[in-house]
């Protein structure tokens, strides 16, 4: 009687076991119920030999690829001294805010503080202070690269290099001139280093505009003149729109911060300072974050809507269950929708209360099931969050196993480090071959 009793026991706890182990995996795939409270926002590859700067010879449009009417994604680049094409219709958002001692006598970010809750109650049971690179750093992952500094050429090299064999457009995180963000630096003067760097790799160039106190329409403006003087670099990136027209495309984060009616005196064509049909218009995305913001974005004379987030269900934009229902109030109005999809994430090192916001990766998983949402709605445009947001883990960057005395860092085993840049091309490859169906 005792050994079957016992028996019992140990088929219970396997079972408990096996039920909790299949809701964790769950976790990391499906939405929650509801609308999460919103966290604070972050409100080497071998060397290579040189390339030939992109000419005219060196360039291939494939056939049918390029379609009136349709945007410039559609135009695919193969260089004669590599095996491989560049996509346009993927887009990566990069950051440039990172510093460390041998570039700018300081790590920046990398000791980035760790965020109190709002909750004084609950900012207690968590840790308080700051980061201390290099073995402790603001991020669950360790860069290949060790904490690096975005200031580093060699960095520069090696990121593009990633991001060329990822296939994608980079979305350049922008503060004006003199301007950042609270925890970093001004970087605006590295934008040149950026855009050289990225032609030499065949890689475009859009602008992911952030916010920053006394962010305006007006100051928008001026903003936009300043970022289309970049327009005659051979990496900045235009966009065809439906009708025809090619311009430049901006995302704006935190778009809802500013009111309708200010962002339609910059964004409509009766605007009291509008940019519309003069030598600064654009094609300009907006962040969703609630369902009403939709109706807000389309007021405001935005061309599009994106989601950013890459935490399944943290907000209603970012919920994959969702996309359909924006896509077809996007489709309504015309406007463009890009859905934004990450392989992952997890930012308790910098919020540490966090936790109930992180999706685990699942050795890839998470990522094509997120890319695989994205592409049954039919967008235009897939944006990727993120090559190297490493303090909320949504990074496709290289990233190695790393232990200190305090810090056992995730990785990507048993998979290779460049693990999620693969995953990015083949998906890349994939959604051009679907946006061909699609049009025919």
């Amino acid at each position: 009687m005792t050994r079957l009793r016992r028996k019992a026991l140990v088929a219970l706890f396997l079972f408990t076991l096996f039920i909790f182990g299949t809701m964790m995996g769950l976790r990391t795939l499906k939405p929650s119920d509801g609308f999460s409270d919103l966290a604070p926002g972050m409100d080497f590859i071998g060397d290579k030999s040189e390339r030939r700067r992109l000419d005219v010879k060196d360039v291939v449009v494939s056939p049918g690829q390029f379609h009136m009417g349709s945007s410039d994604t559609k135009v695919v680049f193969t260089k004669s001294d590599r095996d491989y094409s560049i996509f346009y219709d993927v887009h990566i958002f990069y950051y440039l805010w990172y510093g460390s001692p041998s570039m700018d006598n300081k790590y920046i970010h990398w000791d980035h503080v760790l965020v109190p809750h709002w909750d004084p109650k609950i900012a207690a049971s968590h840790a308080q202070g700051r980061h201390t690179p290099p073995e402790d750093i603001a991020s669950s992952f360790y860069p290949e690269l060790g904490p690096y500094s975005s200031r580093d050429p060699k960095v520069l090299e090696s990121h593009m290099a990633q991001i060329e064999a990822a296939a994608a457009v980079l979305v350049l995180s922008w503060y004006p001139p003199g301007v950042a963000d609270d925890h970093g630096e001004p970087t605006e003067d590295l934008v040149p280093a950026v855009m050289d760097t990225a032609h030499r790799h065949s890689i475009k160039v859009a602008f992911h505009i952030q916010p920053y106190k006394g962010r305006t329409d007006q100051s928008m403006h001026d903003n936009i003149k300043y970022i289309i003087d970049y327009g005659k670099h051979g990496a900045f990136y235009r966009f065809r729109s439906s009708t025809g027209r090619v311009l430049p495309l901006f995302y704006v984060y935190d778009s809802y911060l500013t009111p309708p009616e200010s962002w339609a005196e910059l964004l409509s064509a009766k605007g009291s300072h509008s940019i519309r049909g003069t030598p600064y218009d654009g094609i300009f995305v907006a962040l969703i974050v609630e369902e009403r913001h939709k109706h807000d974005i389309l007021a405001s004379g935005f061309d599009g809507i994106y989601t950013y987030f890459a935490s399944n269900g943290f907000s209603f934009g970012s919920s994959h269950q969702n996309w359909k229902a924006i896509k077809a109030f996007c489709d309504a109005n015309n406007l463009l929708f890009i859905p934004s999809v990450g392989p992952g994430y997890v930012d308790t090192a910098v919020r540490p209360w966090n936790n109930h916001n992180t999706r685990n990766r699942v050795n890839g998983r998470y990522y094509e099931t997120s890319l695989q949402a994205a592409l049954s709605v039919r967008p235009e445009i897939v944006t990727i969050t993120s090559f190297n947001q490493w303090h909320e883990g949504t990074q496709i960057e290289k990233a190695v196993p790393k232990k200190t005395v305090t810090r056992l860092y995730l990785d990507y085993l048993p998979n290779q480090p460049v693990h999620y840049l693969e995953i990015t091309r083949q998906w890349a490859e994939n959604f051009n071959k679907e946006k061909d169906k699609w049009l025919m």
